[in-house]
C-alpha cells in the first residue's frame, strides 16, 4: 500500500516528551506568576525615603513587580530552552530504547515476508507488551513454518501419487501401440483400473481440501444413523474378509455436514476391516452421547501397532506400511488424513489408541447441537 511520507514513531515520541516537559515548565511559571508575582506591589512604597532624610535608618530595599519581572523573565526563558533541549535529547534516547523491541519484531516480519520463516525473535527480559507481542509472533512463525512444510510435503506426495497412474497409463498405451495384436480387453481393463484409481485420488484430494476450508453447510446429524449406513455399505467387504461387523449405541446428535461425517465413518470402518486379522476379526462401531460431546468409537482387532506409528497415521499419504493387512488394498493413503481434516473442521477431536491385544481404537468427539428441537433428518 502506497502511503504518504510521515513522521516516524520515534520522532513523534520525542516531540511528545519535549512538549510535555515544556507544558510542565509553563505550568510552573504560571503558578509562580499567579500565586507570587501578582501580589508584589508595583512602584515605590510611600514613606520609605522620608525616614531616611530625617536621620533614621536606611529603608530596606524591596524590589517591585516590574523589577522582579525583568529579573525573572530572562531566567525563565533560559530554563524553558534547557527544558526543550533536554526533552528533545532525552526523548530521542528514551524513544529509541522503548522502540528497540518493535524494530526487532519489524525486522523479523520483514524476513518472514521475504520467505525466511526459520528466524525467531526470542526476545529476552521480563514480560511486557512488546515481549508478549514477540512471543506471539514467534509462535505464529513456528505454526506458519510447520504449515508451509506440511503443504510442501503434501504437494510433493500428491504430485507423485498423481504421476504414478498417468505413467502406468502411458506405459500401457505404448505397449498397445507397439503390439497391435495384443489383448485389447485386458488393456482396457487395466486402463480402467488405473483410471479409477486416479479419479479416487483426485476426489480424495478435493474432499481433503474441502474439509480444511470448512466450506460446508451445517445441519443436525445423527451419528448412529451414519454408523448404520456405513456398516450396511461395507457389510459385503466385511463378509468377504470374514470380519464380524457390529454397530451398537444410542441416538447421538451433532451438527455438521452429513455427507462429510458419513465419509468419516465410512473411512474408519473400511480401515478397520482392511487392517484386521486374516480370520475371525471383529469391528465394533459404537455411538453414545456424553455430557460434553457426541462420541463415535470404531474398534477393531488386528496385529499390534507400534506406538511410534500412531502419530503418523493421520498424515497424508501415510498408508501405515508397518500395519499388517490381509491383502493388498488399493487405497490412496488419505483415509485417516481425510478423517482428521473433517473432524477438525467440525471442531471435534480424533484420538487413536492401539489396543493391547492388537488392533486400533479410534474415538471421535464432536460438539453437541445447540439447544432446541432438532428437525428430523431425512435419510
Amino acid at each position: 500500500m502506497n502511503r504518504r511520507p510521515g513522521l516516524s514513531a520515534r520522532l513523534k515520541l520525542t516531540l511528545s516528551y519535549a512538549g510535555f516537559l515544556l507544558l510542565v515548565g509553563a505550568l510552573l511559571l504560571a503558578v509562580v506568576w499567579v500565586f507570587l508575582l501578582r501580589y508584589v506591589p508595583d512602584g515605590t512604597t510611600p514613606g520609605g525615603p522620608q525616614g531616611f532624610r530625617h536621620g533614621g535608618p536606611p529603608p530596606l530595599v524591596s524590589p517591585d513587580r516590574s523589577a522582579l519581572q525583568r529579573a525573572f523573565v530572562p531566567r525563565a526563558a533560559q530554563a524553558m530552552t534547557v527544558l526543550l533541549l533536554f526533552g528533545l535529547l532525552g526523548g530521542w534516547l528514551l524513544a529509541g530504547r522503548m522502540l528497540a523491541p518493535l524494530r526487532r519484531i519489524a525486522d523479523a516480519a520483514r524476513l518472514a515476508a521475504d520467505g525466511s520463516l526459520s528466524h525467531r525473535i526470542r526476545m529476552e527480559g521480563p514480560s511486557d507488551e512488546f515481549r508478549e507481542l514477540a512471543d506471539v509472533f514467534d509462535n505464529m512463525l513456528e505454526q506458519l513454518q510447520s504449515h508451509v512444510a506440511e503443504q510442501q510435503r503434501f504437494a510433493a506426495n500428491a504430485s507423485h501419487e498423481l504421476r504414478t497412474p498417468l505413467a502406468i497409463s502411458r506405459t500401457l498405451l505404448d505397449v498397445a501401440r507397439n503390439d497391435p495384436a495384443g489383448d485389447q480387453e485386458e488393456l482396457i481393463e487395466r486402463l480402467h483400473i488405473v483410471n479409477t484409481r486416479a479419479i479416487d485420488l483426485i476426489e480424495a484430494l478435493l474432499l481433503l481440501s474441502r474439509g480444511d476450508r470448512r466450506s460446508f453447510a451445517r445441519e443436525p446429524v445423527d451419528l448412529s444413523l451414519l454408523a448404520e449406513e456405513a456398516a450396511e455399505t461395507l457389510l459385503p467387504l466385511a463378509e468377504q474378509r470374514r470380519i464380524a461387523l457390529d454397530v451398537t449405541g444410542e441416538t447421538t446428535q451433532t451438527v455438521g455436514s452429513a455427507e462429510l461425517l458419513l465419509r468419516v465413518v465410512t473411512n474408519l470402518v473400511q480401515n478397520a476391516i482392511v487392517h484386521n486379522l486374516p480370520v475371525r476379526g471383529t469391528v465394533t462401531v459404537h455411538t453414545e452421547s456424553q455430557p460434553h460431546a457426541s462420541v463415535l468409537r470404531v474398534e477393531n482387532t488386528g496385529y499390534p501397532i507400534p506406538p511410534d506409528l500412531i502419530p503418523t497415521l493421520t498424515e497424508p499419504f501415510q498408508r501405515g506400511t508397518q500395519r499388517i493387512r490381509i491383502d493388498e488394498h488399493a487405497g490412496v493413503g488419505l483415509g485417516l488424513a481425510i478423517v482428521h481434516s473433517i473432524v477438525r473442521a467440525h471442531d471435534g477431536t480424533l484420538d487413536l489408541t492401539p489396543r493391547p491385544a492388537g488392533g486400533l481404537l479410534v474415538t471421535i468427539r464432536l460438539p453437541h447441537p445447540p439447544q432446541g428441537p432438532l428437525p428430523p433428518r431425512v435419510r
